[in-house]
């Protein structure tokens, strides 16, 4: 059976809830050993893929054409066989898989792939995510099981765009915006669970779709608790209430015994400090490359993420295989970083912050306010940068007031995607996204050379051919960063012990938690013998 992508479920055995001096959520599969139970720090707000729901194809509601094996390749869901390429990469053709149905039983076909896709980018949807579709000028079906998509450009990474989720084209009949479509909160795909119940502010439950083309999960219902704060979410799964939940790292391997087990997974994950190119002071390449030799990197996750992570020096994860470049880093080297700085005529003051014709080597950095790790990694790197006489103020600010700050200030962003290595560095590297959306190359970082790159590994279907331009990419990167990566941080888990087979370690996006997580293929959970 197919490995598929996975969403919110959770570990085996019945539920004990006990959760002293917290109100107990009703569980429907309680005494049911196909019945489990998770935690959550993070709701959705909607369940509408074209809403940005399971982005990197994890919607146990939906299937996408593609679906990610959870390491490094994409295998047909939707689709009967890989997609098909012109040479020229502008069009793919996608065999579809044959007796498939939605949830509300209407039968799968070529047109609700048309329909999905077309609703993606037509401004008449309101699509939160058009901006990753942009290369998209047609799609179409050939006949009712074939469709074809016709790109603007030569881009080899269209497989990573064919994991959206499919809706029936009857739900999109009428042209409007997303908000008001009541798949936000009634999903209908043909994914392998259903949506029972969703209590908003509380918990959901979901069952085993018993028609799924790929058979009816073993797993057959799942509730998941939303419950924000992390303590909470430990200590109700230390009293044994939980079946498993997503913790910071320290805090899982606190209570991962007596019954549980703690495990980090690998992610293509990063977190970064985006410099301002414009500044003066952090647009100057002596004070980029110099901040990058200062950083200790290896300490930050040692003591911030208890080890749990890898030092990250350009957007590329050595999970991305012959895609990333080894000798693509920064050793931890502040004295060199100082001779840089006086070379490039950056002296230090009398309190020991540097000066260059009169500008004071200072800048600010944003984090979200609302995440402690983006607030230790910007207290850490300030720490760094400060001893070799770079002044970073820090600034915690809520996410609405980003957009107008940041062309002049710095700010800690994560993000990362598994499936391509596209998605995981154009946007945040290549000059052209400057200015489409507030995350999109926020520092405005320019280099030809990367550009160039970046843009041929669009163009190249050779595997091979395709790979050494990431790496290329990588080099030209890191001899002018324009950026400062940090760390790729692992996702913790603590999951129960037993009752189960089928727990395959992924490779995990920057969106977490039990979307992803030790239950990412639950639907191919099995009942130990």
């Amino acid at each position: 059976m197919l490995n598929r992508r996975g969403l919110l479920v959770a570990v085996p055995v019945a539920l004990t809830l006990l959760g002293a001096g917290c109100a107990a959520p009703t569980a429907p599969g309680s005494g049911d050993p196909g019945s489990m139970l998770l935690a959550d720090g993070f709701e959705p707000e909607s369940l509408n893929p074209l809403l940005g729901y399971g982005a990197e194809g994890a919607a146990k509601f939906y299937d996408g054409l593609l679906a990610f094996d959870g390491r490094a390749e994409l295998r047909p869901a939707l689709a009967a066989e890989p997609p098909q390429s012109s040479p020229d990469a502008k069009t793919w053709t996608v065999k579809l898989r044959d007796g498939v149905r939605f949830h509300d039983g209407t039968p799968f076909d070529a047109e609700d792939v048309v329909a999905t896709y077309k609703a993606a980018v037509d401004p008449a949807y309101a699509s939160t995510i058009s901006s990753d579709y942009e290369m998209l000028a047609d799609v179409r079906a050939l006949d009712p099981h074939t469709v074809q998509f016709d790109l603007k450009i030569p881009y080899s990474a269209w497989p990573s765009k064919l994991v959206l989720g499919i809706v029936p084209n009857e739900k999109l009949a009428t042209p409007q915006p997303q908000e008001n479509s009541e798949l936000n909160t009634k999903p209908v795909g043909t994914g392998p669970y259903k949506l029972v119940e969703w209590r908003q502010g509380d918990q959901m439950t979901w069952e085993g779709n018993a028609d799924y083309w790929g058979g009816a999960p073993a797993v057959g219902k799942v509730t998941v608790v939303f419950a924000k704060d992390d303590n909470t979410r430990a200590q109700r799964l230390a009293s044994g209430e939980f079946d498993g939940t997503v913790l910071p790292p320290v805090l899982a391997e606190s209570v991962g015994r007596d019954g549980y087990r703690t495990v980090h997974h690998s992610t293509a994950d990063y977190r970064s400090i985006a410099l301002p190119n414009t500044h003066p002071v952090a647009g100057d390449r002596a004070v980029r490359t110099a901040l990058n030799l200062a950083v200790n990197r290896e300490g930050m996750i040692k003591a911030l993420l208890g080890g749990h992570g890898k030092p990250a020096y350009a957007p590329v994860p050595e999970s991305m295989g012959a895609n990333f470049e080894p000798a693509a880093r920064f050793d931890f080297d502040p004295e060199r970083a100082k001779e840089l700085l006086d070379e490039a005529g950056w002296r230090p003051g009398a309190d020991g912050i540097r000066e260059r014709g009169g500008v004071r080597a200072q800048f600010t950095v944003m984090y979200f306010a609302d995440d402690s790790l983006r607030k230790d990694l910007a207290t850490a790197f300030a720490s760094d940068a400060r001893a070799i006489g770079i002044q970073v103020d820090l600034a915690g600010v809520d996410r609405s007031a980003v957009a107008a700050r940041i062309g002049n200030e710095g700010i800690v962003l994560g993000g990362g995607n598994p499936i391509d290595p596209d998605p995981q560095v154009y946007n945040s590297l290549h000059s052209s996204v400057i200015g489409t959306g507030t995350y999109n190359n926020p520092g405005q970082y320019r280099n030809a050379e990367v550009d160039a790159a970046l843009d041929g590994a669009r163009q190249e279907l050779d595997p091979a051919k395709r790979a050494e331009l990431y790496r290329q990419a990588q080099r030209a990167y890191v001899a002018d960063p324009g950026l400062v990566y940090l760390a790729f941080i692992d996702h913790s888990y603590v999951m129960r012990d037993s009752g189960w087979t089928g727990y395959q370690p992924p490779v995990e996006p920057h969106t977490h938690g039990t979307t992803w997580g030790p239950w990412w293929n639950i639907e191919d959970w099995k009942p130990q013998a």
